[in-house]
């Protein structure tokens, strides 16, 4: 293999490691070091992980998130069907939050990071993609948004004698989704969007 389809060195003299794409261990040619390619076994968990959470996010959104008993009525909900409640009761601005935080803001997240998987070593677009994962970046930090706002609400309607809330099978996944959405966010590398122009470059 040519040096330019090369992507990475060897950790004790340095010397240049062509592997293939699937390849996740090389043996460098000139010591013999068995190298471990971290940055590749990133991305393969990276786009496991989406993947995962794009899977489970589905049913996560489908199935009853939680369920509210008051005063012996007892009624379960979907998170869209939370969201047309609130709507509805002129609660906009938590119905807002709740939209963002647990429909649009994973999907985005989920499509950005299984893109970034897939589009690593190539070497168009890598401005718009340096953006996309700021982007991932700077919207992660409300991924537990919406886990904090059912935990706030369980804990207002035990403090009634009549009522109580509790999260259901919805709830479990969706804490799954984030959970796999943010280790596939730690497991993916920013440098493998630009490593294969540094090596064309040194």
């Amino acid at each position: 293999m040519a040096e330019s389809d090369a992507i990475d060195r060897c950790k004790i003299c340095g010397e240049v490691l062509p592997v293939e794409d699937s390849s996740l261990y090389v043996t460098c040619e000139t010591c013999g070091t068995l190298n471990h390619l971290g940055f590749r076994a990133g991305r393969e968990l990276s786009l496991a992980c989406s993947a995962a959470a794009l899977v489970l996010y589905i049913p996560a959104n489908l199935l009853p998130f939680m369920s509210l008993e008051i005063y012996g009525n007892k009624s379960t909900s979907t998170i869209w069907e939370g969201i047309v409640t609130l709507s509805r009761a002129g609660s906009w601005g938590i119905a807002l939050i709740v939209f963002l935080a647990s429909i649009l803001i994973p999907l985005a997240k989920l499509i950005i990071l299984f893109y970034l998987g897939l589009s690593t070593g190539k070497s168009d677009q890598k401005k718009f993609r340096t953006r996309l994962y700021n982007i991932v970046e700077t919207i992660g930090r409300w991924s537990m948004l919406d886990i904090f706002l059912l935990a706030v609400l369980v804990a207002i309607m035990k403090l009634g004698p009549w009522a109580n809330a509790k999260p259901e099978s919805g709830a479990w996944i969706f804490a799954l989704v984030v959970i796999f959405t943010m280790l596939s966010s730690a497991a993916f590398d920013p440098t493998t969007i630009w490593k294969k122009s540094y090596d064309e470059k040194h």
